[in-house]
């Protein structure tokens, strides 16, 4: 048992090939071969279906007098599995096929089928139109014709082409893309945040413009005796637009009174810093 499965075996040093007899065999002997159905196909006997890829035990032989550019033609013999009627089909080499010969039909052909009937139209357009000159003709008209349809078409493409060109494809991508409508919306963000900035700076100008703020003055002016001490307290006066004119007047007109010479005024007790506009304030109480 060993033997079966060994690649080299032990020929003895005394072994001679010319002393084996040789068989004499049959020109076209079969050998048993096993093989899968080349096809689906239907037995002619019992009617039992035969689908594609079942395995059979089937004889082989070569096909005689028959081969195609020196490649041999075999035939193969196999049993229905219902009836065990004979089945023969052929290799087909031309084609690359099977033909069925006898013992059953072939089945689902359609494919087949349909391209022997586009080559016989085939064939026989070629044929008529060696035969009839005008049908030739027409052919040709009509294969210029076709031509000339393609052509124009063509142009009409190429037109639409050209328009097509000027549009800006990576310019429409970009407005779509997110990033860039966020940056656009961060600038125009900053952009409304330095107008609103400019807009207060230029309120508050014009509001210091309107608003002006009167220095304080201290001078020693003489008061009379009789008078009463005016109060020590410091005043900054503040007027707004409507009001400022009016007090301003009011102060100066009393600054011209006191500052006259007058020989009965004496020197006022100063406590601290007075203000001119202090004193103007309670010399003008006091005459009311």
């Amino acid at each position: 048992m060993s033997e079966r499965k060994v690649l080299n075996k032990y020929y003895p040093p005394d072994f001679d090939p010319s002393k084996i007899p040789r068989m004499k065999l049959a020109k076209n002997r079969q050998y048993t071969v096993r093989l899968m159905a080349p096809f689906n196909m239907r037995c002619k006997t019992c009617g039992e279906y035969i689908y594609k890829g079942k395995k059979f035990n089937a004889r082989k032989e070569d096909v005689e007098n028959e081969t195609y550019l020196n490649i041999r033609i075999y035939r193969f013999y196999i049993k229905c599995t219902r009836c065990l009627q004979e089945i023969s089909f052929k290799t087909d080499p031309k084609n690359t096929d099977y033909e069925i010969e006898a013992g059953a039909t072939r089945n689902f052909m359609a494919l087949k089928l349909a391209e022997e009937q586009a080559r016989r139209e085939e064939e026989e357009a070629r044929e008529e139109e060696t035969n009839n000159p005008m049908k030739l003709l027409e052919n040709r008209t009509q294969q210029s014709k076709n031509e000339i349809e393609l052509l124009e078409s063509l142009e009409e493409l190429r037109d639409l082409n050209r328009r097509q060109e000027t549009v800006d494809y990576d310019l429409m991508l970009k407005q779509y893309n997110g990033e860039d409508k966020i940056k656009r919306i961060m600038e125009m963000e900053a952009k409304e945040d330095e107008e609103t900035i400019k807009s207060m700076r230029l309120k508050h100008k014009r509001l210091q413009g309107d608003t002006k703020i009167l220095e304080e003055t201290i001078e020693s002016v003489e008061t009379p005796a009789k008078m009463k001490k005016p109060n020590t307290k410091t005043k900054v006066e503040t007027s707004t637009s409507h009001c400022s004119s009016r007090t301003q007047k009011h102060i100066l007109s009393n600054i011209i009174k006191r500052k006259l010479p007058d020989e009965n005024l004496s020197k006022p007790n100063m406590v601290g810093g007075l203000s001119l506009v202090n004193y103007s304030e309670s010399s003008d109480d006091n005459s009311e």
